[in-house]
């Protein structure tokens, strides 16, 4: 099992942030949220609001461009039971760290999930800068300006177990990409 990167323009102003590979999606096929259905959601969703040349991705060499966004992950391996430790967590900060770094145009996050939402802060800085009460809390939808003037905005994972139970419906995930999207044309 090898590490999976992440993908999209460099020059992005969305930054979607998962929560790690799905052994039988990123893992496999090599690139992050593709080949599983949280990756049909995710790419479906980032054609419709205009980040992605197509509505699918099912592998490395199928043709996919990002226009604007970047997609990653908090941990770069698929966790067994799909349920990354700490130690994992910690051990693929870096590379979340180093990601957050070179995306210098990045105006809006949007976190796939709480510990999505928790591993971003701290890969950012955020999270040691930011008392704890003054930190962005996960709920779906919820926004957050960052005082260098970054958005934060959180969402339900797309995963099966949120889908198949209407936790996260497509209205909902279509208004946080809408939302990304406004802020982001707004400048």
């Amino acid at each position: 099992m090898r590490p999976v990167p992440g993908f999209g323009d460099p020059a992005a102003r969305l930054l979607v942030v998962g929560l790690a590979p799905a052994a039988h999606g990123g893992n496999r096929t090599g690139r992050v949220f593709t080949g599983d259905s949280s990756g049909d959601w995710l790419y479906a969703a980032l054609h419709r609001f205009g980040w992605a040349s197509q509505p699918e991705s099912t592998g490395r060499d199928d043709g996919l461009r990002l226009l604007g966004a970047y997609v990653t992950a908090a941990a770069r391996c698929a966790p067994p039971a799909n349920k990354p430790t700490p130690a994992e967590f910690a051990n693929c900060r870096e590379y979340l760290s180093r990601e957050v770094a070179l995306l210098r145009e990045v105006r809006v996050v949007l976190a796939l999930g709480s510990l999505a939402h928790q591993h971003w802060l701290r890969a950012s800085g955020w999270w040691p800068r930011l008392p704890a009460r003054e930190r962005p809390k996960f709920a779906h939808g919820a926004e957050s300006a960052l005082p260098d003037g970054t958005w934060l905005i959180a969402s339900y994972h797309p995963s099966r177990q949120n889908t198949n139970t209407g936790r996260l419906t497509r209205p909902m995930w279509h208004q946080v990409f809408a939302r990304a999207r406004a802020i982001v044309d707004r400048g």
